[in-house]
This record gives structure tokens, C-alpha cells and sequence, in this order.
């Protein structure tokens, strides 16, 4: 499943004529797994995949496949119902367990973290925005507006979540790194394409400014006189 691609591909008209045998070889009632028993009609030994377009193309091909079923079924071959099915690919993942059940759970577990993460910028940022209270005071005295400010705490926060994207790469670049040394059959499957690329900054960048959304409401919220008058 995880090995290497095949290098050489044959016609399946081709490999029936030379009667090489199926790898894949599922046979049901007295047919034996053995030989070229998979050309009974008593055996699976084909997996098709096929590219639908549209909702109308997947019911359509739907009801090709049980229209094949009851016919084959009127003749004899089949002898079990429910025997063709249809599956998106992430159906078919979950259903061969292609997709160990703990990475889910890790899935689970990082959003998790980055939901803690979060709070804790929020919590950063707001100490942060309103201890500077009486220099948003002497920015709005002299004539900035109230965008302003937030403009500026969103900028600080962009800055922030583009220097902690990049750390996480450098963290990840290193994770992927130790999973290509373990001995199992995916571990030179793991790698990062620039699409996950851009969507990690992207997410990094994202979280840090919808973080600072309420720290910099409140800056915002500072009276400047109150302020002005403290000092």
C-alpha cells in the first residue's frame, strides 16, 4: 500500500491471456484462492477507481453498478447482496483502516492546544495593548483615531503570528525529519508541499490576529484624558 510505485504497468486483456495470477485474490464458496480461479466469476480480484464529475454522475454510475448486480445476480454468479459499493476516497481510507485511528486523536489533541495557545495571546496581547495606555493616550491627544490604534495592534499581531509560523516550520521541518527515520512502510510518505506550507503561515498569521481582536477593541476603549490626567 505504502511501497514503491510500479514500474511497469500491463493490459488487463494482456494479463488474462498470459493467465498470470491476481495479487489481490478474494474468493467465496468451494473456489479456491490458488491459480487462475480468479476468472470463475467466484472471485474479487479488480479494484476500480473512477472520476465523477458531479452528484448526477455518482448517482447515475450508482445505479449502473446495482443494475450490474441484479443482473449478475438473475444469472447465478452472485450470491451475496450488497456486494458492489461506491466510495468517496476519504470513505474508502476509513474503510480499508488506511488512517490509524490515533492520528485523528492527535488531530483532536493539537486543535486542542492551539484553542490553549490562543488564549494565552489573548492574554498577552491584552497585558500588553493596555499597559501601553498612556502612549495610545498621547497618540490619540495628538490626533490619532481610534482605527488608527487598532491598525497598529493588528500590524503587531501579524508580526507576531508571521515570526511564530516560521518557528513552527523549522519545528515541523525538524518532526518530519524523525518520522522519515522510523522503519515503517509510510514513513517516506511524510513531507510538506508548498500548499501546507502557505496554509500553515496562513493559519499562523490567521490565529495571531483574531487573537489580538479583543486586546485591541479595548486599546481602542482607552480614555485618553483619565490617562493623560495619571500622568
Amino acid at each position: 500500500m505504502f511501497g514503491k510505485p510500479d514500474m511497469m504497468f500491463v493490459p488487463l486483456t494482456t494479463s488474462i491471456d498470459l493467465g498470470m495470477e491476481a495479487n489481490n485474490l478474494d474468493c467465496w464458496g468451494d473456489t479456491p484462492d490458488t491459480g487462475n480461479n480468479h476468472l470463475s466469476g467466484e472471485c474479487s480480484w479488480l479494484q476500480v477507481w473512477v472520476q465523477l464529475g458531479d452528484d448526477k454522475s455518482v448517482a447515475s454510475y450508482s445505479e449502473y453498478l446495482r443494475d450490474y448486480e441484479r443482473a449478475q445476480k438473475e444469472r447465478g454468479r452472485f450470491e451475496r447482496s450488497g456486494s458492489t459499493r461506491l466510495y468517496r476516497l476519504d470513505q474508502w481510507l476509513d474503510h480499508a483502516h488506511i488512517v490509524p485511528g490515533d492520528l485523528r486523536l492527535q488531530l483532536w489533541l493539537a486543535l486542542g492546544f492551539l484553542a490553549v495557545c490562543v488564549l494565552n495571546i489573548v492574554a498577552l496581547l491584552m497585558a500588553k495593548f493596555l499597559r501601553r495606555g498612556g502612549e495610545i493616550s498621547i497618540r490619540r491627544a495628538l490626533g490619532a483615531r481610534r482605527l488608527d490604534i487598532f491598525a497598529q495592534c493588528a500590524a503587531e499581531a501579524f508580526a507576531i503570528g508571521i515570526g511564530g509560523g516560521l518557528l513552527g516550520l523549522v519545528l515541523t521541518m525538524v518532526g518530519l525529519w524523525t518520522v522519515r527515520q522510523r522503519p515503517d512502510d509510510y514513513a517516506h510518505l511524510a513531507h510538506l508541499d508548498l500548499t501546507m506550507l502557505l496554509a500553515t503561515l496562513g493559519f499562523a498569521v490567521g490565529s495571531a490576529v483574531l487573537a489580538c481582536l479583543l486586546p485591541a477593541w479595548r486599546a481602542c476603549l482607552v480614555p485618553p484624558a483619565l490617562q493623560l490626567k495619571s500622568e
